[in-house]
């Protein structure tokens, strides 16, 4: 979704649906009634209109690309290979498990149509909009939107350490410091932020990752219980807050 012609800045909200198409969900296992169940755990709820609602509060609009599909259908997140650590939870680019460690999809099953149909046109798609930033602003600035619950779940690797109202997860090479330093002012009056627990990283595609600084990126997790009810239920008016906040951050990239 465009923004203003001159602003770097990207709004990238990959986990926010709950859409799976019907030929996808013939693939997965779980009953209608858990299947609901895990996409209220597993979906950060209300993230594509929190980025929406920010674009009320910032005086330059930034860009928005915004997963239509669930992450059940592909995490477009994940390395579609071997380097991807949550493989270790079945939970690569396409999840064979739930949050929970159950079985999602049957033994066996083969990722590659998935991947053809939805992962890799959605990996270039996000490329493109990146390289159009870099063509008309010279930089591009990803700012990676999530949720996150307030109380681990049974699939997440980094689960024991800290659980801040809003963790920003970093890169050691698409991370300057004063990215960072302005999300940790955007964001400071929730109860503080941290850094890289629970969720670590953030999103950057694989044709500028690790070679390109031109792209930066950052990616924002704020715990679910600042602004809605768990596990899946409705928008609080935490929401409009963080909204600001990101507008803020946004705001402040322009400048930077």
């Amino acid at each position: 979704m465009p923004g203003a012609s001159g602003s770097p800045v990207l709004l990238h909200v990959p986990h926010s649906s709950r859409v799976i198409p019907q030929r996808v969900r013939g693939g997965i296992v779980l009953d209608d009634g858990a299947l609901e169940a895990e996409l209220d755990h597993i979906t950060d709820s209300h993230t594509a209109d929190l980025a929406s609602r920010a674009i009320e509060f910032c005086a330059v609009p930034p860009w928005r690309f915004v997963n239509g599909l669930s992450r059940l259908v592909v995490d477009p997140e994940r390395f579609p290979d071997d380097r991807e650590e949550m493989l270790a939870s079945g939970m690569g680019a396409v999840y064979t498990r739930t949050t929970h460690r159950e079985r999602l999809r049957p033994p066996g099953a083969d990722p590659e149509p998935l991947l053809d149909r939805y992962f890799h046109p959605y990996a270039h798609a996000m490329t493109a909009a990146v390289d159009e930033r870099l063509a008309a602003t010279g930089r591009a600035v990803v700012i990676d939107v999530h949720s996150y619950p307030s109380t681990a779940l049974p699939y997440e690797l980094h689960g024991t350490g800290p659980r801040p109202p809003v963790c920003l997860g970093t890169d050691g090479f698409h991370t300057p410091p004063g990215l960072l330093a302005l999300a940790e002012a955007a964001f400071s009056g929730f109860g503080g932020t941290g850094l890289n627990s629970p969720f670590p990283g953030t999103y950057v595609p694989l044709k500028h990752y690790g070679t390109d600084r031109r792209v930066g990126a950052l990616m924002i997790e704020i715990r679910r219980d600042l602004y809605m009810a768990e596990p899946g239920g409705p928008a609080g008016p935490g929401l409009d807050a963080l909204a600001s906040a990101l507008a803020g951050l946004v705001d402040g990239l322009m400048d930077a």
